[in-house]
């Protein structure tokens, strides 16, 4: 196959799960639609190394990886994050929840290597999910490599609907408390978050180390090389700790991208400003599916159990422990289990399920107002906790405890 006819073909698959979930409004999932049509065509006609024909071969996935994880590093703002608080308390204990509910649940049925793959694309989105399959990969398990995408791929079928009910939920709750006249808005932090992102872009031309530099110098590969500088550093402290600590170099790139953004070295969305941060996704996502290349129909039948009993575990956990967190914070239990759900999905699965309740509960703009300063902020904090930093470090820690057969063997 020419390279350039399987790159057509992989994008139209991606511009067909984009234009399913626009038009379902994200209630089916576009990477559920892009995994079934992945899985149609290896099942046919499409060559096995069909990602790596079109231009994305792991090497360069991985550079992928380094450049987005740094990039997300840098979205973190710290006073968001303590104005977010009790949030952050009820994500985390959503997190502690799936971990416990879901180590219990696992050992009862499956062996350790299942149980350590499935967790971290629990509590995260397609960064874990790859870290995972990847681990899975190279300890010669390719079951459980499959097994991380489509943890990723099927629990935003739990995750959407059950947001969108809790949320509906916690909005009439407001509504009804704003026109008796008993709801106070001072309750809600005051959030800098606006509609698109946890952070907006600076509006600097260059971050604050190269101020003294002319703006006309900030071109693209001065970009690149400032967030290629930073992914190098974090790979060499993760060889320099080898013989100390296993230490993933992808949790060092989220910790420096941290440190890089708050010293000025790199700006906020630093991917964006260079334009890159499309294709970076898009590489990464036909990544994601290269992994289906290895699934066969006898073994999506041997997942279904595990898939279903891991997901409805997460779930459990998240319920209970959110809840419980949320009230000592006095937070209610819907607005708590919400916050939680968004270790199933993220951004921006979170924004739009957020604007899709308050739209369908009121046109009023004032109401609207209110819903969204309430129910907008920690719905994105809370994904942004989970599915950017969290799960990346789970993943980062857990990658290094799958035990491969040859270690195991008699």
């Amino acid at each position: 196959m020419p390279q350039m006819l399987a790159l057509v073909l992989l994008l139209i698959i991606l511009y067909l799960g984009d234009i399913v979930s626009t038009r379902t409004k994200a209630w089916i999932p576009s990477v559920f639609i892009c995994a079934v049509l992945f899985l149609l065509g290896y099942w046919t006609f499409f060559p096995k190394d069909i990602v790596a024909r079109a231009g994305i071969p792991t090497v360069v996935a991985v550079m992928f990886m380094y450049l987005l994880i740094v990039n997300m590093g840098t979205l973190l703002s710290v006073k968001e994050l303590l104005l977010q608080w009790k949030t952050i308390l009820i994500s985390l204990a959503g997190i502690v929840g799936i971990i416990i509910i879901a180590i219990i649940v696992g050992y009862l049925f499956f062996d350790f290597n299942t149980v350590v793959v499935a967790i971290p694309p629990l509590v995260g989105g397609i960064v874990s999910a790859i870290i995972m399959a990847k681990g899975a990969t190279d300890a010669g398990l390719p079951d459980l490599a499959v097994f991380a995408i489509i943890i990723y791929v099927m629990q935003g079928f739990i995750g959407y609907p059950l947001t969108s009910i809790m949320l509906k939920r916690e909005g009439r709750r407001v509504l009804s408390q704003y026109h008796a006249g008993t709801w106070n808005a001072n309750n809600d932090p005051k959030s800098s978050i606006d509609k698109q992102s946890v952070v907006a872009d600076d509006e600097n031309p260059m971050p604050r180390m190269f101020a003294k530099i002319p703006s006309s110098y900030n071109s693209s590969y001065f970009i690149f090389l400032r967030i290629a500088i930073i992914g190098l550093l974090a790979y060499s402290v993760s060889e320099i700790l080898k013989p100390i600590v296993s230490v993933s170099p992808f949790v060092l790139c989220l910790l420096f991208g941290v440190i890089a953004a708050s010293c000025g070295f790199l700006e906020r969305h630093p991917l964006k400003k260079a334009g890159g941060f499309g294709l970076a996704v898009m590489g990464l996502m036909l990544f994601i599916f290269d992994t289906l290349s290895k699934a066969t129909p006898e073994m999506l039948v041997r997942l279904i159990t595990p898939l279903i009993i891991f997901i409805l575990s997460a779930v459990v956990g998240m319920f209970i422990f959110s809840v419980i967190v949320g009230k000592v914070l006095k937070v209610s239990k819907e607005m708590a289990f919400s916050i939680a759900l968004t270790a199933l999905y993220g951004f921006p699965a979170d924004y739009i399920i957020t604007n899709e309740v308050i739209n369908n509960l009121t046109k009023d703009q004032k109401e609207k107002d209110v819903l969204t300063s309430h129910m907008l902020p920690p719905m994105l904090i809370g994904g942004f906790i989970s599915v950017t930093i969290v799960s990346v470090v789970l993943a980062g820690i857990m990658v290094n405890m799958i035990v491969a057969p040859s270690a195991v063997a008699p």
